[in-house]
């Protein structure tokens, strides 16, 4: 079990760190609570309950988050937005300008959200938990988990000046 443990361990070590960059906004404090999070789930006796193991990692670094914030009793730097991947290269550069501008309103209108909207905002449509999985790991309801993301999804349109009833823009990788 513990080898099956830790072969599960770095097969969610790339989303263990998005989740806890998304969180915490800073690399440093990011590989901290990954860390934290693998020793701990390494260190756990064995689970006899049925919850997905990745909604348990995720649980275990979104409460070492929180406890740092106890201690620290601050915010996670913001990301620069600069430090994020480049758009392709075969965009045209109005199209990545456009984009960029794009992205930075969307990153600025999750920024504005209520945390507890944003963080589910982060665990369903960045880490692809389903809404199941993000209520475990927030512990609150799968119908509350339902109505904050829905009234995040259309507060990020309006507040990033995006229609929240047209269909997505396609974007080409």
């Amino acid at each position: 079990m513990p080898e099956d443990r830790g072969r599960a361990l770095v097969e969610a070590l790339p989303r263990l760190r998005r989740y806890a960059i998304a969180i915490c906004r800073d690399g440093d404090i990011a590989d901290e609570l990954v860390q934290g999070a693998c020793e701990r789930a390494l260190a756990a006796p064995p689970r006899d309950d049925n919850a997905p193991f990745l909604a348990w990692v995720f649980t275990i670094l979104r409460n070492l988050w929180f406890d740092r914030l106890r201690r620290k009793q601050t915010e996670g730097v913001t990301m620069d937005i600069d430090d994020m991947s480049e758009l392709p290269a075969d965009a045209d550069e109005d199209e990545r300008m456009d984009a960029r501008r794009t992205l930075e309103r969307v990153q600025l209108a999750i920024d504005r959200l209520p945390a507890a909207q944003r963080e589910l905002m982060l665990l369903v449509c960045v880490e692809e938990l389903s809404y199941k999985e993000a209520s475990a790991v927030t512990g609150v309801p799968i119908g509350t988990v339902m109505s904050r993301l829905a009234r995040a999804r259309l507060r990020v349109a309006q507040l990033a000046g995006l229609d929240a009833g047209a269909a997505p823009r396609e974007v080409h990788t």
